[in-house]
This record gives C-alpha cells, sequence and structure tokens, in this order.
C-alpha cells in the first residue's frame, strides 16, 4: 500500500507516518510538507532512519502535489492549526492552506482513485453555542451540566448533534468547509472518505504555542522553568480542555486506513474524553508532579478572541458505532512529552524554551 500524508513533517502527520512504518515496513509512506513550522525540519533525521520518503511541496500549488504519482489513501493532516489565524489579521492566509489546499488534495484523490483520511477539528462547533452552555463551577476547573438547552451538549460534552449555525473562528469555517465538499465528492465522484473532528491532540513532537500545542507549552515552561499566564475566565486557570494522545489518533487513522467503508458517509468526534479532561489549574499540578519544578504563573482576567470556557468531546457515537476509544490517560500524556523534552533537550531547548 501507498500512503501519502499531507502536512506529513508536523506533529501529527510525523508521528503518523513513523509510527505506520513501524508497523506495516512493506507499505511506501510518503510524507508532504512545507516546513513552514519551526521545527518540522528535525523529523527529517527520523524519516531517513526509518523509510519514510519526505517531498518538499505545498498543497496550496497544484503542481507539486501532481508531481507525488499515484497512491493509494491519503491522510489530510495539513492544516494552519490556530484559531486566533485571521482574526486579527488577513484570513487569506489560513483559507487558502485550509480549504483551497484541502480541495487540491481531493482532486488528487480523484484522479488516482484513491481514499481520504481527512483530519477536521471540535472547533467546527459554534463558539457561542458552546460558550452558552449551563455549567458548574469546582474548585480546580468547570464542568458541563446535564441539564443544558441545546441539544448536543451534555455533562459528557459535545455531540455530533450540535446545531452547526454560528460563528466558529476561520480556522473552524474552513474545516467545516472541507467538511462539506468532501460530502459533495462522495455524493457525485464516489470518493470514499473519513471525516473526524478532533478535539485537543497532544503527545511528544509537537512544537508547542501558546494558541496551539497548549500541552507541550505547558510541560515546556516547566521543564525550563519559565512563567505562564492563566488567561481569561476570571484569570484562575479553570477552563478545560478534554486531551487525545497522539498514538490513540494513529490506532484510529490505522483503522480508518484499513477499513474505510465503516466511516464512510459518516462524520465522528474523536477526543480524551470526560476521563481525560483537564483544567489548566490541574495541568500546573501534572507537570509539577513530573518536572519537581515550580513556576510563576500570572493572572490575566480577560478573555482571548474565540476562545472557550471549555471543551469536552462526547465519544459516545464513535464508541458505539465503531468501538474506538482511548486508551492512554491524561498522565501518559504529560509524562511522555516529558521524556521526549528530556531525552532532546539541546536541540528542543531552540524551539521550545
Amino acid at each position: 500500500m501507498k500512503i501519502l500524508v499531507t502536512g506529513g513533517a508536523g506533529f501529527i502527520g510525523s508521528t503518523l507516518c513513523i509510527k505506520l512504518k513501524e508497523k506495516y515496513p512493506e507499505y511506501t509512506i510518503t510524507a508532504f510538507d512545507n516546513l513552514k513550522r519551526r521545527g518540522s525540519e528535525i523529523n527529517l533525521t527520523d524519516f531517513k532512519n526509518c523509510g519514510v520518503e519526505f517531498v518538499h511541496g505545498d498543497i496550496r500549488n497544484a503542481e507539486d502535489l501532481s508531481a507525488l504519482g499515484s497512491f493509494d489513501v491519503l491522510v489530510e493532516a495539513s492544516a494552519e492549526p490556530s484559531v486566533l489565524a485571521g482574526l486579527n489579521s488577513d484570513p487569506s492566509y489560513v483559507i487558502n492552506n485550509n480549504l483551497y489546499g484541502s480541495i487540491n488534495c481531493f482532486n488528487l484523490c480523484l484522479k488516482y482513485k484513491a481514499k481520504l483520511i481527512f483530519l477536521s477539528t471540535s472547533r467546527v462547533y459554534p463558539i457561542d453555542k458552546i460558550e452558552q452552555a449551563n455549567f458548574i463551577e469546582e474548585e480546580t476547573r468547570f464542568s458541563f451540566s446535564e441539564k443544558q438547552m441545546e441539544r448536543g451538549i451534555s455533562s459528557k460534552g459535545i455531540s455530533e448533534e450540535l446545531n452547526l449555525f454560528g460563528p466558529r473562528s476561520f480556522y473552524g469555517t474552513t474545516k467545516l468547509s472541507s467538511e462539506l465538499f468532501i460530502q459533495e465528492y462522495a455524493a457525485f465522484y464516489g470518493l470514499s472518505a473519513a471525516i473526524t473532528r478532533f478535539g485537543v491532540i497532544a503527545g511528544p513532537r509537537q512544537m508547542g504555542k501558546t494558541d496551539q500545542g497548549v500541552v507541550t507549552l505547558w510541560m515546556a515552561k516547566h521543564f525550563w522553568k519559565q512563567s505562564l499566564q492563566y488567561i481569561g475566565y476570571g484569570g484562575f486557570g479553570k477552563q478545560v480542555r478534554d486531551i487525545l494522545h497522539v498514538d490513540d489518533l494513529v490506532d484510529l487513522i490505522d483503522l480508518q486506513i484499513h477499513q474505510i467503508e465503516k466511516f464512510n458517509s459518516k462524520i465522528f468526534n474523536a477526543g480524551g474524553g470526560t476521563q481525560n479532561s483537564v483544567s489548566l489549574l490541574e495541568m500546573t499540578k501534572i507537570c509539577e508532579e513530573i518536572t519537581g519544578n515550580k513556576i510563576n504563573i500570572g493572572s490575566d482576567k480577560n478573555n482571548r478572541p474565540a476562545d472557550l470556557r471549555m471543551y469536552i468531546t462526547d465519544n459516545s457515537k464513535i464508541e458505539n458505532e465503531i468501538g474506538w476509544k482511548p486508551q492512554l490517560a491524561v498522565e501518559k500524556i504529560f509524562t511522555d512529552i516529558y521524556e521526549w523534552i528530556k531525552n532532546d533537550e539541546l536541540l528542543l531547548e531552540k524551539i521550545l524554551k
């Protein structure tokens, strides 16, 4: 089998390429990436060592993609991942990359009659509907109340039934638009595709930033004893996200590659779920316990644009219909990131510190 991974040198893409090559050494795995994100270049050495092919190119350029030749499966993992992209600047880049670039990938799948695995996002769900949900303020976190006015929100989190009307960020809108185009390609051209709305993904190889990769950022700041801030919602650090280990994501994509018929014409949420949800305050405690370091954490009460008090993935649909659920606990995620930073401290210090 020939598998092409766009965004292949990024966090998810590089992990996926290497894990698939290790499991299926007879497969041809090609990572396609423009190396725009700082730190992605360090994955090229690992690709060479394990036999993953690398092609430098940009999904916005159809000519770059057409030069690749045929393949059996395309995993579309390329994206401008920041929720803030386009909110305080020209949105052209996020639109061109995440929508037009993805459409180039869909057309390439048609050309070679290849299957498509599309990594979408929980950010397709409207901000206001989640922000207006009933919640409970507990000692260290916010939680969703069981009684809700909106269908698709419960104490389990956000399900696929939540109404999609309303603003969600340019990032979320480009991803939702791509989902809609995939459905058109499937209906009129017979494209075989799996669409998954992932929540926060974390693990080794993630070059953490404030606006994307907060779990790695939190660990890195504790590792090198640098300061942080709790931003928004009173500045207490009670906002919550569920976290999925990247290895659990790889297991799901492996299943989609080999049994895509289970996913055709369906859309699933996939995340860490309530059992792997954590607030910033709770993240701090975990990082302190793993590193042995305490750092100064400031407080800013002002909310950031497009931020959410909490987001937790309701995995009920994918668990019931597919049988997939996360296997790795949130503590394992933080421990693996710590070990990754510790083992490559000199290399990663230039990027993460």
